[in-house]
């Protein structure tokens, strides 16, 4: 089973990047022999504002990256959404991944973590919205992290005991999902 962890934020001096890291090392740290997981970096994808001649859905990917980025996702069996919560939403990164192809995204299942002003919780409504849209699989794995101004000083993510714990039930939920 394959897990992608996508970074859903391209700032410089980003924090997402720091939760991808955590959760990547934890997943791996479980010891679950038929899990792999992958930080897929929207700020390496560097896909362009989507605009295409036709819609995603559609199956038809007439823009120069969306094969490429139809093919990676096409190879993922769960996926793990992190986005910072801006402006009582989520990255604009993260929208134009989600919206760049279509089919690929669905009967996966997904889970999901943000933070910031409310803990990310307005960030991971919205998300969830389009991704079921989508197709994608909601797992009700759910990770808003507390704090996050004073567990990001350093050059690595501070998880807490709570946040912990909430990777650990959503990573067995993926894998239910999955089985």
């Amino acid at each position: 089973m394959k897990i992608y962890i996508i970074v859903g934020s391209v700032r410089e001096g980003r924090t997402a990047i720091k939760v991808a890291k955590w959760v990547h090392q934890s997943i791996e740290s479980y010891g679950f022999s038929t899990v792999q997981s992958e930080i897929v970096d929207l700020k390496e994808w560097n896909l362009p504002f989507f605009a295409g001649a036709h819609p995603p859905l559609s199956g038809i990917y007439d823009q120069p990256k969306q094969q490429e980025w139809a093919d990676k996702i096409s190879q993922a069996d769960a996926i793990i959404l992190i986005s910072p919560e801006y402006n009582h939403g989520y990255s604009p990164a993260l929208k134009n991944a989600l919206d760049y192809i279509g089919k690929e995204w669905v009967g996966k299942p997904a889970a999901y973590i943000s933070y910031g002003s409310t803990n990310g919780s307005r960030s991971i409504d919205q998300i969830r919205q389009v991704a079921t849209q989508l197709g994608l699989i909601d797992s009700n794995a759910v990770i808003e992290i507390r704090d996050i101004g004073s567990r990001n000083s350093s050059e690595s993510f501070e998880a807490n005991p709570f946040d912990e714990k909430g990777l650990k039930k959503a990573v067995d939920k993926l894998i239910q999902y999955v089985q």
